[in-house]
């Protein structure tokens, strides 16, 4: 690959004009965990420091020969953002060539979070959720409820939303996006409400020392399938062998986190496996299917490389002379 003679810094508007699909999206994730096979695509387990208060702060790294990039996230959830007026996360990622180890980016990391987690979730909902999922729940309303509903819109023939959660503002905003894409939207008196007769459910609850876990599977009817972007924190454990299968993102990663997701006896397989073959998809229309992670660097890389590589085409963003 040729070596560019500056490095290109990516705004989060400039990293929304290039316009990438969820396809592009999963296209991209799912190349990456076929490579990861083939030894040629590297995950690093996240590194997580957590201040006693409140803040949640983390560090990503995957690497790839195809495309050689190198991926570095850095990130920080703090609640009390919010009364700053800012948003809870904010991080950052930088592009590296994998080979020579020059810098080649340096980009917005909300974006990326946003699309590449939507990413992973749909990689698993394409062989865990059923194809005629129309009913959707959504736990949790703020920017990773808004990036999976546009990109579970996109796979599934959704008619109607659901929407539980804390804030209204937020609340009546996924309503809104729900609404301009053609859906009916209800927002939930309850959490039990939202979900009970959902086809899927998008769990999206802010980690917070207070939170207190309050969803139950055992409320859900047959078929549902259910991907925790919250790490499952929200959701009740004495209540997960509700779940015919439960899909993790990395059983590598979780082997090295000090507390499981949920218990090992539970899990099935993780989303390398399920891409590659080596766990089935659905297996019956009466299925409970959770997909629960912590967050994959590799989807980061993926989201990385792919944004930079369509801003080097179009010749978006701004140039920084090494």
């Amino acid at each position: 690959m040729e070596t560019p003679e500056s490095l290109l810094y990516l705004s989060h508007k400039t990293l929304e004009s290039l316009s990438l699909t969820i396809e592009d999206a999963i296209e991209s994730i799912e190349h990456l965990l076929r490579r990861r096979r083939q030894s040629q695509v590297w995950n690093a387990p996240k590194a997580v420091i957590t201040p006693p208060d409140g803040r949640y702060m983390m560090a990503t790294l995957s690497a790839a020969d195809d495309p050689p990039f190198l991926a570095v996230k850095s990130l920080i959830l703090n609640p009390h953002n919010r009364e700053r007026g800012l948003p809870d996360i904010n991080s950052l990622i930088t592009l590296l060539d994998s080979n020579t180890g020059l810098p080649l980016a340096v980009m917005d990391g909300n974006w990326i979070t946003a699309v590449r987690t939507a990413g992973l979730s749909a990689v698993a909902a394409r062989r865990l959720a059923r194809s005629d999922t129309s009913i959707a729940a959504f736990i949790g309303c703020g920017v990773q409820a808004r990036s999976h509903l546009q990109a579970f819109s996109a796979l599934f023939p959704l008619k109607e939303i659901r929407a539980f959660g804390r804030g209204s503002v937020n609340r009546e905003a996924l309503c809104q996006a729900a609404e301009k894409l053609g859906l009916s939207a209800v927002a939930s008196r309850s959490a039990q409400e939202a979900v009970s007769d959902a086809d899927l459910v998008i769990s999206t609850v802010t980690l917070s020392p207070e939170l207190v876990p309050f969803l139950d599977a055992r409320w859900l009817k047959p078929g549902t399938f259910v991907t925790a972007v919250d790490l499952a924190a929200s959701w009740l454990k004495d209540s997960m062998p509700a779940f015919e299968r439960i899909i993790i993102d990395d059983l590598e990663q979780e082997t090295q986190m000090p507390t499981p997701l949920v218990d090992p006896e539970l899990v099935n397989g993780d989303l390398t496996g399920l891409v590659n073959g080596d766990i089935a998809g659905r297996c019956s229309d009466d299925e409970k299917v959770a997909f629960i992670f912590r967050g994959l660097a590799l989807g980061d890389l993926a989201l990385a490389a792919l944004a930079y590589q369509r801003a080097r085409q179009s010749f978006k963003g701004f140039e920084i002379k090494r």
